[in-house]
């Protein structure tokens, strides 16, 4: 059984696309993470880079006993440069053409010759833009929207976290885009006749196409393609096409800064899909995907969280996860929301009350991540 914990965060660079994720293993020594990272080799998201931080731990020459996948940048806390341990590992992993990230950084620490430090990462609230940064700087701690733009005007190449929740513009009326979605959904939802559906799509030939696009996916483990909404019908029932048209609600926002909230959404989405098939049927799982997807839908679409469920034919369960943080699906909701903190203890918490263990729950977001990554590529 794994002793050891995975959470995470994006990367964006300055435009807020994502660069990279961000993975935080809460170990008991540098042994016990490399377990748990060779164990989850599988399933390792490959669309992007990925970071890898092992929290309080010093790294040490147990790390090579990991079998690092090709994306993955391994982070160098700077305060564990004087460390020999650290200092005999680093020459070792720039042999074998391994990734490294200076964490923690600041202005003027001596650093050791030879090493190609692709990101830096800094502590964004106590530190400036570095000048003569040795990599591409990072800020991280970052509270909220404005000062993630007020830390790219300073020279700041990204930034890493969950900035983007906080500090986004106040709500304002659905488009016309997102509400022809909503239609469609509730005509879903509702098992209304399949002209109609189509007559709506027709009015949108955009919406037709990235609809079916996401269906045809590799994500989805279709054996054929489908080529048109009344054969998506025939082969996948209303209840997979509600859940697909949800995912391209998500999806629907033209937002510059959408790209991470996105990804977070359908992260969310699918963990709670997963950690729900020991407790919930199938029909259920669908609706807890849509639960975790539509968590972040008012900061998408710029409009309350209330206004958008008022649109929607929803089932009791997920309006109450959703507005009240109550009822069957909350908890699987507030554990997804869990895994995106730097502290793994409400995570830990989370689990013990659901009996969940360690290993499911970092094998799921590894899962979540590369389908909301695939998508987002696609």
């Amino acid at each position: 059984m794994s002793q050891t914990l995975l959470t995470r965060e994006p990367v964006v660079n300055k435009k807020r696309a994502i660069t990279a994720n961000r993975l935080v293993a809460h170990g008991p020594n540098v042994p016990a993470v490399v377990d748990t990272l060779n164990a989850l080799n599988e399933h390792w998201p490959s669309q992007y880079p990925v970071f890898i931080s092992l929290g309080r731990l010093v790294p040490t020459l147990e790390l090579l006993d990991w079998q690092v996948p090709s994306n993955a940048h391994i982070e160098i806390p700077a305060q564990t440069l004087g460390h020999p341990q650290t200092l005999a590992l680093l020459p070792q992993l720039q042999a074998a053409g391994i990734n490294v990230c200076l964490t923690w950084f600041t202005q003027g620490i001596p650093l050791p010759p030879g090493v190609d430090w692709r990101f830096v990462l800094l502590d964004g609230r106590k530190n400036p833009a570095p000048t003569g940064s040795p990599g591409l700087s990072l800020a991280w701690g970052l509270p909220d929207v404005p000062a993630f733009k007020q830390a790219v005007a300073a020279g700041y190449d990204g930034a890493s976290g969950w900035f983007f929740l906080n500090g986004n513009p106040p709500a304002k009326e659905l488009s016309a885009n997102h509400a022809q979605i909503i239609r469609l959904l509730n005509l879903v939802r509702n098992n209304g006749e399949i002209r109609e559906i189509e007559n709506v799509l027709k009015q949108d030939v955009a919406l037709s196409y990235k609809l079916l696009r996401y269906i045809n996916s590799a994500s989805f483990g279709l054996m054929v393609e489908i080529q048109s909404f009344r054969h998506a019908v025939s082969i996948l029932g209303y209840d997979k096409l509600n859940k697909w048209l949800s995912l391209l609600l998500v999806t629907a926002s033209r937002d510059p800064g959408a790209p991470a909230m996105m990804q977070t959404a359908i992260s969310r989405g699918r963990f709670m899909e997963q950690m729900g098939e020991s407790f919930f049927d199938a029909s259920a799982c669908d609706n807890l995907f849509i639960t975790g997807a539509f968590s972040m839908l008012s900061v998408l679409l710029g409009t309350s969280m209330q206004s958008l469920l008022d649109e929607m034919l929803l089932p009791e369960a997920v309006t109450d996860a959703l507005l009240y943080d109550q009822g069957e699906y909350a908890q699987f909701l507030r554990l997804a929301k869990c895994c995106e903190s730097f502290d793994p203890a409400p995570l830990t918490k989370a689990a013990a009350e659901l009996q969940i263990d360690l290993e499911q729950i970092n094998r799921a977001q590894l899962l979540a991540l590369g389908f909301a990554d695939s998508l987002q590529a696609n």
